[in-house]
């Protein structure tokens, strides 16, 4: 069995001594590397949290810009369709007034054709009317 005598209290007492240089030596310098580190790491959680936001905030700002670049693509588009589709009505009622205007032409020209045939053969006739009539007549 074993019996206490005053070496247990020195025991005790180098424990307690021990445990306050540990304590000076190696807990508070630890708990502080410790404390450094949660600092730094909460800072840069920060910086990593700032710089998803910003980056999330330049993403939406690209796609709101990039949605009114296309409205405005599609504006533009769509302008330069009616003006196209006025200046082909413009363009077609320019050829149909040409096409009339050439058609108007042509048919006073073959009027004046068919007047002057219908006068050339209207004097042939006459010619020929006069032949006939004579050969008729010169054989009866």
């Amino acid at each position: 069995m074993v019996l206490p005598d005053k070496t247990i209290f020195i025991q005790g007492l180098n424990f307690i001594v021990m445990i306050f240089l540990l304590n000076i030596v190696l807990i508070k310098p630890v708990r502080e590397i410790i404390k450094k580190r949660k600092g730094l790491m909460a800072d840069q959680l920060e910086k990593i949290e700032g710089f998803n936001a910003n980056a999330e905030k330049k993403v939406a700002d690209y796609e709101a810009q990039l949605t009114q670049a296309r409205k405005e693509a599609g504006e533009i588009r769509n302008t330069a369709k009616d003006e196209a589709v006025v200046v082909e009505h413009e363009i077609l009622a320019e050829a149909g007034k040409e096409a009339s205007s050439t058609i108007q032409a042509a048919r006073a020209e073959i009027q004046s054709e068919v007047k002057t045939a219908m006068e050339q053969l209207t004097k042939d006739v006459y010619v020929y009317a006069e032949q006939a009539t004579g050969k008729i007549l010169g054989q009866a």
